[in-house]
């Protein structure tokens, strides 16, 4: 399994509120077998929109604060000139968040564990 598994952000939101009932089987298992658990900095930013929206009612910093300790979680640093040129690969969406998200797994050549079709069926690496 990969040493390395990226987060989406609706996956993020279900590790908080159920835990690892909260997300498929198979990304369960990806979890237990990782190293390190990544996300975005744009999985915080699109979780904020949520925040603002009433979507998502804790903040983000709440969220991800929790999820730290039972989780070897930390935030993506790749340079954004990096993650940008990879999105702009990424033609099969107009969601901005979708497209940096996948990007900055594919650039880590990570699993992404997502529950969302559409990321399925264009990132091999998709996980749920």
């Amino acid at each position: 399994m990969a040493a390395v598994v990226h987060l989406d952000t609706h996956a993020v939101v279900f590790l908080y509120a159920e835990g690892a009932t909260g997300v498929g089987e198979a990304s369960a298992r990806c979890l237990e077998r990782c190293r390190s658990v990544v996300i975005s900095p744009m999985v915080r930013l699109e979780m904020h929109y949520l925040h603002e929206i009433g979507r998502l009612v804790p903040t983000p910093s709440k969220v991800l604060e929790a999820l730290t300790g039972p989780l070897p979680l930390s935030v993506s640093d790749p340079s954004f000139q990096q993650v940008i040129a990879a999105a702009e690969e990424e033609r099969w969406t107009r969601d901005p968040f979708d497209r940096l998200i996948v990007a900055q797994a594919r650039l880590a050549k990570a699993p992404l564990i997502s529950r969302d079709r559409r990321i399925h069926q264009h990132y091999e690496a998709a996980v749920w």
